[in-house]
């Protein structure tokens, strides 16, 4: 699999389109607004700059594309009106892999950048934006070119299946059954390529300049956790199903196995450490149900005032899946089994959440770059 061909969001604004079911995504987007604008304050505030550079690497398509760059725009453009500085010039740098929906993105820039514009009185700073395509296991911008680097739900995500997991049997991702060296070559996996990014972005960063990172992760210290793969084997319980009942072959099964690794806080920290480029200022976790739209058994949509039962919740968690999992799935299995695996997919989560309480874990971390 070659990943960076096949990794990306479902584009378009269809039913099963990422920006139609990233509303797990937005919510810890939310979460996590506290740890960024305490990093904004503390850059603005050191190093008062005339042009800001801001790369939000994976940043997908869809409503929460801007969040964070309209997010830091505004809170720089309060600190210049406290302050009665003159606003800088921004350069934000939108990066994901290249199967990304950019059209959708630059589609969306000018209706973006009016509103934004309307929201803040006396308006904002110019404003420039580059699409960036490529894989952030590399170096993709110039030296000492970035004052803050965000990304947020992309870092779980490897730069390949890692190497010597062709016994990881019956499952697509660490499970309880998985074989030792199949966990062991995944975190390997994982220190390679999150030691590399950090030595990439120390390059690309000028000294004093922060990065915020959030990763789909877990607290145990066990990588093949209930907490951070059970949702993933409910997605091989299907698979399985269906390879008994002679809808795709056991060797396809056997031999798909995602490229992403949940990292634990512990893991995160080491790597930071051991590169040594960065200062962590702050590494903390929190918690967003598989469902959105509320936290447990029915939930409560504020907005329209729609109350949502379990199948309703099954149904949802399986979009939001599908949006993100069928690449990968199609490249795999082929396109005329995705309407079943997610048919099977669903019933098998509603029965779960019915049963358990149903959670990701994300571990977040800021950091400055040292001098």
């Amino acid at each position: 699999m070659e990943v960076a061909q096949v990794l990306h969001m479902n584009g378009g604004s269809g039913e099963a389109s990422y920006a139609n079911n990233s509303l797990v995504q937005q919510k810890v987007i939310s979460l996590t607004k506290p740890l960024r604008e305490e990093a904004v304050t503390s850059l603005y505030q050191r190093t008062l700059p005339r042009r800001l550079a801001i790369a939000d690497l994976g940043c997908s398509s869809g409503p929460n594309t801007f969040l964070v760059v309209s997010e830091v725009i505004k809170l720089v453009e309060k600190l210049c009106q406290k302050l009665n500085h003159q606003s800088p010039e921004y350069v934000v740098f939108m990066n994901d892999l290249p199967g990304n929906d950019f059209n959708n993105i630059f589609k969306s820039l000018d209706n973006f950048k009016e509103k934004l514009s309307n929201e803040i009185e006396g308006g904002i700073g110019p404003c420039f934006f580059t699409g960036v395509p490529g894989s952030f296991y590399g170096r993709i911008f110039t030296t000492k070119s970035l004052h803050f680097v965000h990304s947020s739900y992309s870092l779980q995500w490897l730069s390949k299946v890692p190497e010597g997991v062709e016994n990881n049997k019956g499952n697509i991702y660490l499970s309880s059954t998985s074989p030792i060296n199949v966990l062991k070559a995944y975190y390997a996996q994982f220190q390679r390529d999150f030691s590399f990014f950090l030595k990439c972005r120390a390059e690309e960063l000028v000294e004093g300049g922060y990065m915020v990172l959030t990763f789909l992760g877990r607290r145990s210290d066990d990588p093949s956790s209930k907490e951070c793969c059970y949702i993933w084997e409910l997605l091989a319980i299907a698979l399985n199903d269906m390879v008994l009942e002679g809808i795709i072959k056991e060797e396809q099964v056997d031999t798909f196995n995602l490229p992403k690794y949940t990292p634990s806080p512990y893991e995160v920290k080491l790597e930071v450490l051991k590169e040594g480029s960065f200062s962590i200022n702050r590494l903390e976790v929190s918690e967003v149900h598989w469902n959105a739209y509320n936290s447990w058994g029915t939930s409560f949509d504020s907005e329209n005032g729609l109350s949502e039962s379990l199948s309703d919740g099954g149904y949802n968690v399986a979009k939001t899946m599908r949006a993100v999992a069928e690449p990968l799935l199609v490249s795999h299995f082929g396109e005329d089994v995705i309407e079943d695996i997610f048919g099977r997919y669903q019933k098998i989560i509603t029965d779960r959440m019915s049963k358990e309480k149903t959670e990701f874990v994300n571990v977040s971390v800021s950091m400055t770059r040292r001098a």
